[in-house]
């Protein structure tokens, strides 16, 4: 049986690792048709591991349900 307190922590890291894609996608965007497109490319790229961090955190909230 989970822990309420651990599944409203994790809801609260899903939230916050969320508004952080949502910061730096906008920042790569920002780049995206600049001479620093490669600063754009390493930003989408932390993105992909903050969507696959939130993904985690859903598995991981999901076997504690």
């Amino acid at each position: 049986m989970a822990n309420p307190s651990d599944l409203a922590e994790l809801s609260t890291l899903r939230s916050q690792i969320a508004e952080l894609t949502a910061r730096v996608v906008k920042v790569a965007e920002s780049y995206e048709k600049t001479p620093d497109s490669a600063i754009a490319s390493d930003l989408f790229g932390a993105e992909r591991f903050l969507v696959n961090a939130q993904r985690a955190i859903d598995r991981a909230a999901a076997a504690l349900t």
